[in-house]
């Protein structure tokens, strides 16, 4: 694993009757792009905050490449790519004039990925920024954003107001920025967005992080789950007796879930030959899914 670029220490912020976060600790490596899903009100956008240095923790550190966020909040805002969750542009006129603003304080010459970008998000930057639709504003604010080629990417329900063609096109982008080798991180409350672009992701729950999972171990799970539905109820009750582990019956429609291991899927299929199948569809397991066990299981423990 490479160094870590984000660092999140027992980071808290406490406002008071149980909102806020709370004692969270996470990192992220270079090069790595970290989703950050919950429900809105889960604490994403506190946590963000925290490590853009635009609020102090109750208690902990962020760090950026070893520098406390709070500390150097200017400094590391030169090295980051942030969209915001909430937008709210300066007093200026359209969003070009906003662009070039940026393109000056950042002290951009080239505006070639700009434009770039411009194209790719279908975005006409002559519009008066005041009166910009919310899609209008988010494609402004991601091409603000990236336009310097930031090492460090941060984003905050970027897809908030697009459409699904621009969420396609986005998507699209933030996978060019991966395979540059940028560090990002990017909360969503979409569980396939996240799913379809990053190495790992974290679940926070009422301001806590309930746990991670590397997309690889969701897309290689060591098991799968297969649905059989039988012709006839004698078939259905004669295979639950083979031993395997079920997850679902569905007797009505002679239907069962099952688990299996992925090295006796092909002896699943020889031992159906013996049975009246009506359809046999796998499972797919997804990170949605994975989180739903996990906030299972802790709400059991508890």
């Amino acid at each position: 694993m490479n160094e870590p670029v984000i660092v999140i220490d027992h980071v808290s912020k406490d406002y008071g009757n149980d909102r806020g976060i709370f004692d969270e600790s996470l990192t992220i490596a270079k090069g790595e792009m970290l989703g950050f899903v919950g429900t809105n009100g889960s604490g994403k956008t506190t946590t963000i905050r925290c490590l853009m240095g635009f609020i102090k923790p109750s208690a902990g550190h962020c760090y950026v490449n070893g520098l406390e966020s709070y500390t150097h909040a200017s400094e590391i805002a030169k090295t980051i790519g942030y969209v915001p969750g909430e937008i709210a542009f300066p007093d200026l006129t359209t969003g070009n004039a906003f662009l070039k603003s940026q393109a000056e304080f950042l002290g951009l010459k080239d505006m070639s990925y700009a434009n770039s970008l411009v194209k790719a998000l279908q975005l006409d930057p002559r519009a008066g920024l005041k009166r910009m639709s919310k899609g209008m504003k988010q494609k402004t604010a991601i091409v603000a954003a990236l336009m310097a080629d930031p090492p460090i990417i941060i984003l905050d329900e970027p897809t908030t107001g697009l459409d699904p063609l621009m969420r396609q096109a986005f998507v699209k982008i933030i996978k060019a920025e991966r395979a540059k080798g940028k560090t990002i991180l990017m909360s969503s409350h979409m569980f396939e967005e996240v799913e379809d672009t990053c190495d790992r992701v974290a679940l926070i729950s009422n301001g806590h992080l309930i746990d991670s999972v590397s997309m690889e171990a969701i897309n290689n799970r060591p098991t799968q789950d297969f649905k059989i539905e039988f012709k006839t109820s004698a078939d259905f009750e004669r295979f639950k007796g083979e031993g395997y582990r079920l997850v679902r019956e569905q007797p009505q429609y002679q239907q069962v879930t099952i688990n299996i291991d992925r090295e006796d899927i092909a002896k699943l299929f020889t031992s159906l030959a013996h049975y009246d199948v009506h359809f046999i569809s796998e499972v797919r397991y997804t990170l949605a899914k994975h989180f739903q066990d996990v906030l299972k299981e802790k709400a059991h423990v508890q």
